[in-house]
């Protein structure tokens, strides 16, 4: 059983930066593919980002693209969300998962909130 947790949400002025950092417990964190959603009120859940186990491949919503950048290091059990040039549409919970094959596992959310 892997345990996420999500941290350094916050609120930010459109225009700036946060990074959040996911923590892993509980498993092999190295063996997991390692991706950020958010889901935004009244939206459904949405793919932002993922970061391979394999090569450290990386995708990315289209939405995010250019100003977000995921990374992991497996040393320390985390993974990383760097979000620059931040939009008021990037408000949402942010949610840590991690998965391999059909095992899934999601943290419990850290909010940003982007002011205009």
């Amino acid at each position: 059983q892997v345990q996420l947790v999500e941290s350094g949400g916050g609120l930010v002025q459109a225009g700036g930066s946060l990074r959040l950092s996911c923590a892993a417990s509980g498993g092999t964190f190295s063996i997991y593919h390692m991706g950020w959603y958010r889901q935004a009120p009244g939206k459904e859940r949405e793919f932002v980002a993922r970061i391979s186990r394999d090569d450290g491949s990386t995708n990315y919503a289209d939405s995010v693209k250019d100003r977000f950048t995921i990374s992991r290091d497996n040393s320390k059990n985390a993974v990383y969300l760097q979000m620059n040039s931040l939009k008021p549409e990037d408000t949402a919970i942010y949610y840590c998962h991690a998965h391999i094959f059909s095992t899934e596992y999601w943290g419990q959310g850290t909010q940003v909130t982007v002011s205009s």
